[in-house]
């Protein structure tokens, strides 16, 4: 199972150029993936910052786009910020995450995230997306999620929740309720315990936050590192401000990571950062489990 991992910042290069199809010719040559979590992709911050869009112009709707670029996979999206038109007759903003797989998809599950009152730091709603996908090395709950930039407080609740909601998750793979009937929403609640857990933490290397993920966990598989796990006597790969010293005027450091439950540590067969990409302000991060 191969997957690779990538805030975009809805395509937009240190070029300044945004563009969604440059983004997913460099994963799939990266790493031929059957699973791809996103992080800043767009839907209606086209109109450029002047009317309330973003950098560069991205597509009215990057979602949309990703299907179109990727035929065959399925688009699974979850929203964060989702906030007015910048005026009459255009579409709302929304700003969120993404898992795109060409693999079974069983349950999808998009949860908010705590955003606790720090009226000193600006912030934005953000959310936490999960698919439980059919892999070759088993079912796995997969989650795309993107932690709060400015708010450390904010942060920290988000990690406690990530951690609160494995636990749920861990919960309904020992007790599962049974499906009402096959034409029911009321579906079997059986989940896997496995899971990966990846996107921007907004967190450095060894940061609280990044403690508190791979802190251990009662009754449940814990989290690890999975580039830690396949690099053990490494310094620590930067997956931002390499090439954008403006937006990362102190220069390079992690933030992006990849976490798998312990259970899943024999399974790693690789975890990297390509440290060439300049498609983005972050560096993608690939994962394959055997």
């Amino acid at each position: 199972m191969r997957l690779v991992d990538w805030n975009i910042q809805w395509g937009r290069g240190v070029d300044g150029r945004v563009d969604l199809g440059r983004i997913v010719s460099e994963a799939r040559a990266l790493h031929d993936f059957d699973i791809l979590c996103l992080q800043e992709v767009t839907r209606g911050f086209h109109e450029g910052p002047e009317s309330g869009g973003l950098a560069g112009g991205p597509s009215a709707d990057q979602f949309a786009e990703l299907g179109a670029l990727l035929p065959g996979f399925t688009v699974i999206d979850a929203i964060g910020s989702d906030l007015p038109p910048a005026g009459a007759g255009l579409a709302r903003r929304q700003f969120g995450n993404a898992i795109v797989t060409r693999l079974p998809v069983r349950q999808v599950l998009r949860h908010s995230l705590p955003w606790p009152a720090d009226p000193v730091k600006p912030s934005m709603l953000r959310v936490a997306l999960e698919a439980v996908i059919e892999t070759d090395v088993g079912p796995l709950r997969v989650i795309s999620t993107h932690l709060e930039f400015y708010s450390e407080a904010q942060r920290l609740a988000q990690v406690a929740q990530l951690r609160e909601l494995h636990h749920e998750a861990c919960d309904h793979a020992r007790r599962p309720a049974k499906a009402e009937k096959t034409d029911s929403p009321f579906a079997d609640t059986g989940r896997p315990m496995s899971a990966i857990v990846c996107g921007d933490f907004n967190s450095a290397y060894e940061s609280a936050a990044y403690r508190s993920m791979i802190a251990l966990v009662d009754d449940a598989p814990s989290f690890v590192d999975a580039w830690n796990c396949a690099h053990p006597d490494e310094r620590r790969a930067a997956t931002v401000g390499l090439y954008d010293r403006e937006q990362w005027p102190d220069g390079a450091f992690a933030c992006d990571f990849i976490f798998v439950t312990d259970d899943l540590k024999a399974r790693i067969a690789g975890c990297e950062v390509d440290a060439a990409s300049r498609s983005s302000d972050h560096q993608p991060l690939w994962l394959e489990l055997r």
